[in-house]
């Protein structure tokens, strides 16, 4: 199974370790959509689930957070 994610890098991540791990969704199954760069370091991409493990489990060294993709509206 899969899910559409944003993947947000911590700061000191250089954009080419950040090629790295777009390279490594799409070598995994999944589909890397849109890139934040220069205003965030991140992503959107559709993430199969074991991926998405390895990623969670790099969340206190190089990725800030993860979040599911979805609309946000206001009022």
């Amino acid at each position: 199974m899969s899910g559409k994610y944003i993947v947000v890098f911590k700061d000191h991540v250089t954009e080419a370790q950040i090629n790295d791990y777009v390279n490594d969704v799409n070598a995994n199954g999944g589909q890397v959509g849109q890139r934040f760069d220069p205003v965030l370091n991140g992503f959107s991409a559709t993430i199969p689930d074991v991926y998405l493990t390895k990623l969670q489990s790099l969340q206190d060294d190089v990725i800030s957070y993860i979040e599911p993709d979805g609309v946000v509206k206001t009022q």
